[in-house]
């Protein structure tokens, strides 16, 4: 599933059938996944989910881009949203005096707009890191039972789970599922579904029988 792992090559957002961006996965691994993920009839909702961790929040998925755990990139020094921006960025360049850990420039290939987007220290907020299964809709479909461990896991897996974008599309977002929300860019839904099926198997995590429904959708537009 290197494929399905790897970031996809970005296209413009275009109206009609688009092909699928340089990079997606093939129709025979997205049935795959569809294959193996689990299927549930609809989001539950337990309570309890609070991401914040000052003023007594329940912080249920640890701080925010913690280097304290135990995973790829854990513990070497950087936190977890450089360590992302190093990753998915090209033209990368570094403060001065960090070990190549704090990005202060480079570009973003956007996964979700398919546009370039440069990238400066000081506009730093206008590129955001998504989860691409939200946590709080973790929470709600099984992280709730998790170990704290596991959880503050998932929350910084550079591997699967994080993508850098644009603030905007970050907001747009928000919590939503594949039956609510797909990338503006049509040639990249591929890429991001077979990212949202990768993070569902790996941990366990169920789909709605819309989200999968709006993924056997997707899956029909692919190579």
């Amino acid at each position: 599933m290197a494929g399905a792992l790897a970031l996809a090559g970005c296209a413009a957002l275009d109206g009609g059938a688009v092909e699928p961006a340089p990079g997606s996965p093939t129709r025979i691994q997205l049935d795959e996944l569809l294959s193996t993920v689990r299927v549930v009839a609809a989001r539950p909702h337990p309570g309890g989910y609070e991401r914040g961790c000052t003023g007594g929040q329940a912080c249920v998925f640890g701080q925010a881009w913690t280097d304290d755990y135990d995973g790829p990139a854990g513990h070497d020094g950087c936190d977890t949203r450089n360590n992302v921006l190093a990753t998915q960025l090209t033209e990368v360049a570094f403060r001065a005096g960090t070990r190549a850990c704090v990005v202060v420039s480079g570009t973003l290939n956007d996964p979700y707009t398919g546009r370039r987007l440069p990238f400066g220290k000081a506009e730093a907020g206008a590129v955001q890191i998504d989860h691409v299964y939200p946590l709080a809709a973790a929470w709600d479909m099984g992280a709730s039972r998790w170990q704290a461990e596991r959880r503050v896991l998932f929350a910084n897996d550079i591997e699967t789970n994080l993508l850098a974008t644009d603030a905007e599309t970050n907001r747009a977002k928000r919590d939503s599922t594949p039956a609510e929300w797909l990338p503006p860019a049509r040639a990249n839904h591929c890429f991001y579904a077979a990212k949202y099926l990768t993070v569902a198997v790996r941990y366990d995590l169920p789909v709605t029988a819309m989200d999968n429904a709006a993924l056997h959708e997707v899956a029909r537009t692919c190579p």
